[in-house]
């Protein structure tokens, strides 16, 4: 069903009107019918058929859930609840689990720019100290940094676990890609004494201190648009310097912004894959 929102939108809207695509998404509060489709880029797409996590489980809890984004593809959600059984054998209770995505994808009011067809998840560094929590106990709780304050090593909060699960993850032939702070990743690449395959796809990125970014690749059956392949090898000297540059900025070499750059929550609904606006206006 829409939400009263999303069906006050759809009704008054004149057909010619081209809305801005996340108030036509975030409106949603149920998914589509039809068999689950991620569709378009994980930065400017929709998806259909999606499936909710639901609130808590034995081994997970969704965070922040006045958000409406414990919503993904029926893999993402069978890949989460996995994991989450994984930290649990790990020593964890299990896992908090932040924003997956819309119930039917697309651009979100605030925030991310991707995390719009159903295959992004955020999953916390906290380990969690209950799975019982209230809804409003999870609204007023926040992660912890695996980041030092300064930026340069890994904090106090950083666990034997946190490898372990970041591993776990790693190995799912489900996974694209993981985004962690290039710090996390540096530290994983000294205490890596084994297989170092899996450490390919974690990817260096900032501001993700505080929680890993999973991704999955495309399932069957949908029509995802496929990302650059990550280059070869470990990647332990690229995020080595991404952390020489946290420490010394006069290294970044020389770059220009992209003029073209826009951030998703622009993007009107025309310019979204052709399907978004099947999924937008179907039961």
């Amino acid at each position: 069903m829409l939400t009263a929102a999303a069906a006050a939108l759809t009704m008054t809207l004149p057909a010619a009107a081209d809305p801005l695509a996340k108030d036509v998404f975030g409106a949603f509060g149920s998914a589509s019918q039809g068999p689950a489709v991620s569709i378009g880029n994980y930065s400017r797409g929709c998806a259909q058929g999606l499936v909710q996590l639901p609130e808590t489980g034995p081994t997970w809890q969704a965070m922040r859930l006045s958000r409406g984004r414990n919503w993904g593809h029926p893999v993402m959600i069978d890949f989460l609840i996995g994991l989450s059984r994984a930290a649990n054998q790990a020593g964890w209770q299990g896992l908090y689990i932040g924003d997956i995505g819309q119930p039917r994808g697309g651009p979100t009011l605030s925030g991310h720019a991707s995390h719009q067809i159903g295959l992004d998840a955020d999953i916390w560094m906290r380990p969690p100290g209950s799975l019982t929590l209230s809804p409003q106990q999870r609204e007023n709780i926040s992660s912890t940094s695996a980041v030092a304050s300064n930026g340069l090593g890994l904090s106090g909060n950083w666990t034997p676990q946190h490898m372990s699960i970041l591993r776990a993850a790693a190995n799912d032939s489900r996974v694209e890609r993981i985004f962690t702070d290039p710090v996390v990743k540096v530290a994983m690449c000294q205490m890596e004494t084994g297989n170092r395959s899996w450490l390919r796809k974690i990817r260096p990125l900032n501001n993700h201190d505080y929680h890993f970014h999973v991704r999955l690749n495309c399932p069957p059956g949908s029509i995802c648009e496929r990302q650059n392949p990550i280059p070869a090898g470990d990647g332990c000297a690229e995020a080595a310097e991404w952390l020489a540059i946290r420490k010394n900025p006069s290294l970044a070499k020389p770059s220009t912004p992209n003029p073209n750059y826009r951030h998703p929550r622009t993007y009107r609904l025309s310019e979204l894959p052709d399907q978004c606006r099947t999924v937008a206006g179907a039961p």
